[in-house]
């Protein structure tokens, strides 16, 4: 049962945050294939191209950043959490430090450890479980306590690939991904109501 687990991860953007992100423009204005993520797209460059690309997308990123807001709901259930004492941290595909911006401009960084943020440059990206797995052994955590919550079929497969629970955020209740989820949820406020109220 959730609430029984005592380590929480969470995808960043799109989850914890409203998203901004318009992938297939930014893919467009990298000059990288449109069907194709843009980190495993980035992968295929020459060293030369990779490095521009790079420049570019930090660029894109830190812009949209800035401009980050909270998901409705995050701040209660991150709160929640806390009180309850268990371990939160994010693993996004996105880099720490632009993930330290986001999170300041939306109002949240407060709740997080710095070391409990972990981005594309500190391991390798999801769905790979790397991140997981450095979080869980920072905080002496085994998989079956610890649960992955995200709005994108990597975090999910981010997850599975570790052993965790998945919970499947989806605003829209359409849930193309939801092979991958344990816990379907529409919005942060249901998965406090619903998942975490009984353990108060």
């Amino acid at each position: 049962m959730l609430h029984t687990r005592t380590a929480w991860i969470f995808d960043m953007d799109g989850t914890l945050t409203e998203s901004l992100h318009d992938f297939p423009a930014i893919s467009r204005a990298l000059g990288l294939p449109p069907n194709q993520p843009i980190l495993e797209a980035l992968e295929q460059l020459p060293p030369d191209a990779l490095a521009q690309c790079n420049r570019q997308l930090t660029e894109i990123e830190t812009d949209i950043a800035h401009q980050a807001t909270a998901q409705p709901g995050a701040k209660r259930l991150l709160g929640t959490l806390k009180s309850q004492g268990k371990q939160i941290g994010i693993l996004t595909r996105n880099t720490k430090d632009i993930a330290h911006i986001t999170l300041a401009a939306c109002g949240l960084a407060d709740f997080f450890c710095a070391d409990d943020i972990l981005g594309r440059s500190c391991c390798l990206p999801k769905p790979q479980p790397d991140g997981i797995f450095n979080l869980l052994a920072r905080w002496s955590t085994e998989p079956e306590s610890a649960v992955m919550v995200g709005d994108h079929r990597f975090d999910l497969l981010t997850g599975r690939n570790a052993n965790t629970a998945t919970v499947y955020l989806d605003p829209q209740g359409s849930f193309p991904f939801k092979a991958h989820a344990d816990y379907r949820i529409t919005s942060l406020e249901e998965l406090c109501r619903k998942y975490l109220a009984r353990s108060i």
